[in-house]
């Protein structure tokens, strides 16, 4: 057994070598000839701690009855081996278990041991992931959508980051569109405008109170000399200006979401370095790309799309397309093993696309992984919300932050699988109650720390971990917080498999309401110092977990609520 698989992985290991030895010494099939089968924890505890199919997947090789396969396994198994205390059999062969409850004590000490660490996975040596989300538009302030983006591509980094993946997080500026043209040309038109010179803002400008405050800086900062430099200058500083401006602004939003990036790639890049002429010219070198009507196209079809597509327009302008395939054949040439996408509920339809633009390059497609996130609702009062009340504007990922905080937004927007719609109840998020799942998780936390402070108060010393007798944990309880403590490396290698941030969520949820119960049920100071001791074990094991689940979804683990 791998001394880095959790004490639960390592059980279920010792579990189905012992059913295996058992099937060899019963005669029913060699070793070689031992076919796949299942360990698995019933849904219902009164049939056991586990189960397996064995008996029943070796039923066509051993030529018997799978009933009578099963009683051969019980009768050879070494139950000492793998903590079993009893086995029996149930409907047409399964086997369930019953274990010696010592195996759960091991969880404690692992999460001792590990301590912030507990739950990660042993590193995947080469196995180099990049995650691309936001990426929204340096135009204006971010919106659900890209909160949500951030929420759950923050938390995927996390998770994947935990599974042992070398993982990169990038954000690619769209800084060479026609919105940067109309965001500069707007800014100039305030300016102007600032210093009471006639001009009138393009029919697909920034109308935004932004602007006018950025003109308001220039013009505190500059005074009028912008207005002495050529065209092309003035042009030139307005983008550039323009740019860091919004960048600035959508920095500062991620930064107060907790959300860092590694790399911020720049579309304006591929033009200056001549990637996006060079990925034309590799697709026309491979026979990709063909002429009609003036245009350029990209036979996209051969690969799976529903029809070609075009890159050059017959005005000679290229289409978004474009340049977004000379960036993934950018992020193919850095060598991930793979790259996933977070992209919004609207493009669904450009995913076969670049799909096959990179088979057309000779990429493997399978690399490449698009999660879209689906649309986020706003509910207050009952009500649909649609509007800042602050600006009368569509409300931003800054006016939810001002109103319920981080902690909610980010909890509530990782809560369902990415691909669902959302309705986020703000008046939910905000509230101090037990249906506000945040804060039902967040008050186990705080619940825990205050139970230490209580120890403390009463000069109740927290023993050393070598000192403690777990053996005092005895409630079903008690046994329950264990082994979901004891399944969180694998919940994690299951979240990051799946990309699924939030099946975390659930995690946490479904440990805390345990927690919740045991608090009611049970006192943790008690007359008894040993029993003491072993629960302040368990509930130190249990403030951990706890602690790194919400960390990996990007929550805060509050001491005191």
């Amino acid at each position: 057994m791998s001394q880095n698989e959790g004490t639960l992985d390592q059980l279920y290991t010792a579990v189905k070598e012992a059913i295996g030895d058992a099937v060899v010494v019963a005669g029913l099939v060699t070793r070689e000839e031992l076919p796949a089968f299942v360990i698995e924890v019933p849904k219902d505890k009164a049939h056991g701690d586990l189960a397996t199919n064995a008996a029943m997947q070796l039923t066509k090789i051993a030529k018997k009855n799978p009933r009578l396969i099963a009683e051969a396994i019980i009768a050879n198994l070494d139950k000492s081996k793998a903590s079993i205390e009893s086995a029996e059999i149930a409907g047409p062969g399964f086997i369930n278990f019953r274990l010696n409850k010592s195996y759960l004590y091991n969880v404690i000490e692992e999460v001792a041991a590990k301590g912030a660490d507990y739950g990660r996975v042993p590193a995947r040596l080469g196995q180099k992931v990049q995650v691309e989300f936001v990426s929204a538009n340096p135009t204006g302030s971010l919106h659900l959508g890209h909160a949500r983006g951030a929420a759950v591509g923050d938390a995927l980094c996390n998770v994947l980051d935990f599974a042992g993946y070398d993982v990169t997080r990038e954000y690619y500026i769209n800084d060479a569109g026609n919105q940067v043209v109309n965001l500069c040309k707007s800014i100039e038109v305030r300016y102007k405008q600032e210093l009471g010179v006639d001009a009138e803002m393009p029919e697909d400008g920034y109308f935004g109170e932004d602007i006018r405050g950025f003109a308001k800086e220039l013009v505190a900062e500059k005074g009028n000399s912008l207005l002495s430099l050529s065209d092309e200058e003035r042009t030139k500083f307005f983008r550039t200006y323009g740019l860091e401006k919004e960048l600035d602004k959508i920095k500062r939003d991620l930064g107060r979401f907790n959300v860092k990036f590694d790399e911020w790639f720049s579309e304006t890049s591929l033009y200056e370095t001549g990637a996006v002429v060079e990925s034309l010219d590799e697709l026309k070198a491979r026979g990709q790309v063909f002429e009609d009507g003036g245009a350029t196209w990209l036979r996209t079809t051969p690969y799976g799309d529903d029809k070609d597509r075009v890159l050059v327009k017959n005005d000679g302008t290229y289409t978004y397309l474009t340049p977004d395939i000379a960036y993934h054949r950018n992020k193919y040439a850095r060598g991930y093993d793979q790259m996933i996408n977070i992209w919004g509920a609207d493009h669904h339809g450009y995913i076969p696309r670049m799909k096959a633009a990179m088979e057309a390059l000779g990429n493997d497609p399978a690399k490449l992984t698009v999660l879209i996130a689906q649309m986020v609702s706003l509910f207050q009062n009952g009500e649909k919300v649609k509007m800042s009340k602050r600006t009368g504007k569509a409300v931003t990922m800054e006016d939810l932050m001002d109103e319920v905080g981080v902690d909610a937004i980010r909890y509530f927007f990782t809560m369902r699988s990415m691909d669902s719609h959302l309705d986020f109840d703000m008046d939910l998020a905000i509230s101090t109650s037990n249906e506000n799942p945040v804060f039902y998780v967040q008050y186990a936390h705080a619940r825990i720390c205050s139970i230490f402070r209580q120890a403390e108060e009463q000069n109740v010393e927290v023993l050393p971990l070598s000192q403690v007798d777990l053996s005092k944990l005895t409630t079903e309880h008690e046994y329950d917080l264990l082994r979901k403590i004891g399944e969180l490396p694998e919940e994690i290698a299951v979240a990051a498999q799946g990309y699924a941030p939030h099946r975390l969520i659930r995690y946490v949820y479904e440990i805390a309401s345990l927690f919740h119960s045991y608090y009611r049920a049970e006192r943790v100071i008690v007359d008894d110092a040993q029993v003491t001791q072993a629960r302040l074990a368990l509930l130190g094991a249990l403030r951990t977990t706890i602690a790194n689940v919400l960390r990996l979804v990007g929550v805060s683990a509050p001491d005191r609520m």
